[in-house]
């Protein structure tokens, strides 16, 4: 199973275009299972290289195979058209839940105003098992909010892998309240906007609470002892100052002994974010 995350930088390359058939086509030549993508756009001039198109719907269409969810946590209105800012996740395989969970954005003035943030939470039919995915994009400029929003993920996550360890569908449940069969195995990714060891990496990797599976670090997993590839500041971006590690995937502890690889594409400029790839071997 591969499972991509990528951070789109809305389309936009180094040379300041709107190039999502770039971006469409490192992904078909990854040849994915499941995409979680962040910094998606539809309707929004306003950004470098003018994103007016609705990327949401252009990346689904290219892959049309592919069940699409979209969230987009920053919806401004304008004319009574919807700006949309967020994620979105394709997957071959089976999503038989969604869920979109708002992130907190405590007021910090010492910063500048950021956005709302989300993470995008979908369960999926997988060979084998059913598994839980979140993708999500953290604050950059507030250290005070990131960390509001690592200690949400937490709650999150201990809230639902207590779920899962009490609840069981049954046929004679009406749909709604079916909802709450999501399983405790869960892939973490996306743009965390945090480096190997700050206060909030380690706050995310913290023993469970309550029973809960803790987190690991695919790439430290995988990678014991190797330096950490860069995920952005490659290709002469003008941001990072340097090349930098901001971009995961957490798993569960359980999913640690089926990591194969993961990876960081570095060649392509398509993004100020390079693509990361994890390879998962079957599940029982």
């Amino acid at each position: 199973m591969r499972v991509v995350s990528w951070n789109i930088h809305w389309g936009c390359g180094k040379d300041g275009r709107i190039r999502i058939h770039a971006i469409i086509d490192v992904l078909r030549k990854l040849n994915p299972d499941i995409i979680c993508l962040q910094e998606v756009a539809a309707n929004h001039p306003e950004l470098e290289g003018s994103a007016t198109a609705n990327q949401f719907k252009q990346l689904a269409g290219a892959f049309g195979g592919f069940h699409a969810i979209e969230h987009a946590p920053s919806e401004i209105y304008r004319n009574n058209v919807p700006r949309l800012f967020g994620n979105l996740v394709l997957s071959k395989y089976r999503i038989t839940q969604a869920q979109r969970h708002m992130l907190p954005w405590p007021a910090d003035p010492g910063n500048r105003p950021g956005m709302p943030r989300g993470a995008t939470e979908v369960v999926l039919d997988t060979p084998g098992a059913k598994l839980r995915l979140v993708t999500t994009h953290l604050e950059y400029y507030s250290p005070q909010q990131r960390l509001a929003q690592v200690r949400r993920l937490r709650e999150l996550h201990a809230e639902t892998c207590a779920r899962a360890r009490i609840f069981a569908a049954h046929p004679d449940m009406d749909a709604p309240f079916q909802l709450g069969e999501r399983p405790a195995s869960a892939i973490y990714c996306g743009d965390f906007n945090m480096a190997p060891g700050d206060d909030d990496y380690q706050a995310l990797l913290a023993p469970g609470v309550d029973g809960a599976p803790a987190l690991v670090d695919a790439w430290a997993t995988q990678h014991p002892g190797h330096a950490r590839a860069p995920t952005t500041g490659l290709h002469g971006y003008p941001w990072p100052d340097k090349p930098d590690c901001y971009d995961y995937f957490f798993l569960t502890e359980d999913l640690a002994p089926r990591i194969a690889s993961v990876e960081v594409l570095s060649e392509t400029a398509a993004s100020d974010h390079q693509p990361v790839v994890l390879d998962l071997t079957p599940g029982a």
